[in-house]
């Protein structure tokens, strides 16, 4: 089957999907976007979080099918909207090995977004549940959470707010 959708803006499609074959699989295979990661394939390790019509999803749960017709935005295309997180992450330390970092960049960018200001510890605990990563201790992780979610919120970089811990 062709399977239809719209990733990071942009009109894409897939030919020759078979009917159990994953989202995750189309994009990182079939349309070269490697960002989301292929990890646990069972959704739960959140490597592989996507935006699908503006909610978080761990893609490899979703059918290519079920993506007809929706729109995708992937890591790649969050660079307008999430780079603040993206920068956030790096200053924090929050980044070890990187290959959780995609997914929980998403997730986190969803976060800040309905939040709409400096989330408490325990909502991005919550909100970051389903990303694991096996390299850091989440500390950084969240510190960097609270830096892009101050920078856009709350007063910004060099406010004294939220800053990395050292």
């Amino acid at each position: 089957m062709r399977v239809s959708l719209t990733v990071n803006g942009r009109p894409a499609a897939a030919d020759d999907v078979w009917e159990g074959e994953s989202l995750l699989y189309v994009l990182r295979e079939r349309l070269g976007l490697p960002g989301a990661k292929n990890a646990c394939e069972q959704g739960e390790c959140g490597s592989c979080t996507v935006f699908l019509d503006g909610a978080p999803v761990c893609a490899c749960l979703v059918a290519a099918g079920q993506a007809q017709g929706r729109e995708v935005v992937t890591v790649e295309g969050l660079a307008s909207r999430a780079g603040e997180v993206q920068r956030a992450f790096v200053e924090a330390g929050a980044v070890q090995c990187g290959f959780c970092t995609p997914g929980l960049v998403v997730q986190a960018q969803s976060l800040i977004e309905s939040t709409r200001g400096v989330p408490a510890d325990a909502d991005i605990r919550e909100a970051l549940a389903g990303n694991l990563c096996r390299c850091t201790g989440y500390e950084k992780i969240i510190d960097a959470v609270r830096l892009a979610a101050a920078r856009a919120y709350g007063g910004g970089a060099g406010s004294g707010q939220a800053e990395p811990a050292a």
